[in-house]
């Protein structure tokens, strides 16, 4: 895995043996942060990262200047895995919590500028993930939640849903803040 914007560009990073992740591609990682960097001033901004695996996205938004970057990550090993990289890079505004997404989300009482939630493909309850950041009032005013998923998919009639962009087998869906 490689970081590919930012202050750390081209930074390769190793990714232990037996990882139980699937991070995300370089390709759709960079037309993702494209749409991203065209949205928000990074530099500014407050995200929080769900099911975040290798922390790939989290690196993007730290290498970028992002000050304040949330990671919530339940298996252990990834979790360690996202602190001990965030230390070794001197990413001091990553701040990783070991907890479950679903949990999270039903406690959590900080709003965000965007979310990205990268759950396992597998997982029954991605719909409820668009729902709950919606129903608690997670995101700002303007903040947008990004999902990334498989194209068995649809969040079309989901309440907030705006866009959807698919890049070969990833696919990201976007929701706005409800009033």
């Amino acid at each position: 895995m490689r970081i590919i914007g930012g202050k750390y560009r081209g930074r390769v990073l190793p990714v232990p043996k037996g990882f139980k992740a699937r991070p995300t591609t370089d390709f759709a990682r960079e037309n993702l942060f494209n749409i991203i960097e065209n949205s928000f001033d990074l530099t500014t901004i407050a995200v929080l990262d769900l099911f975040a695996g290798t922390g790939g996205i989290s690196y993007e938004f730290a290498s970028r200047g992002t000050p304040s970057i949330d990671v919530v990550e339940i298996e252990l090993h990834n979790f360690n895995h996202i602190r001990k990289t965030a230390i070794a890079l001197d990413f001091t505004q990553i701040h990783v919590i070991r907890n479950d997404v679903f949990k999270f989300l039903g406690f959590c009482h900080k709003t965000y500028d965007l979310i990205f939630a990268d759950p396992p493909y597998s997982c029954a309850k991605i719909p409820q993930i668009a729902t709950m950041v919606i129903n608690n009032r997670l995101l700002n005013q303007n903040g947008c939640l990004i999902i990334e998923h498989s194209a068995a998919n649809s969040f079309a009639e989901t309440a907030g849903f705006f866009r959807h962009k698919s890049y070969g087998s990833v696919n990201f869906s976007f929701f706005n803040a409800i009033p």
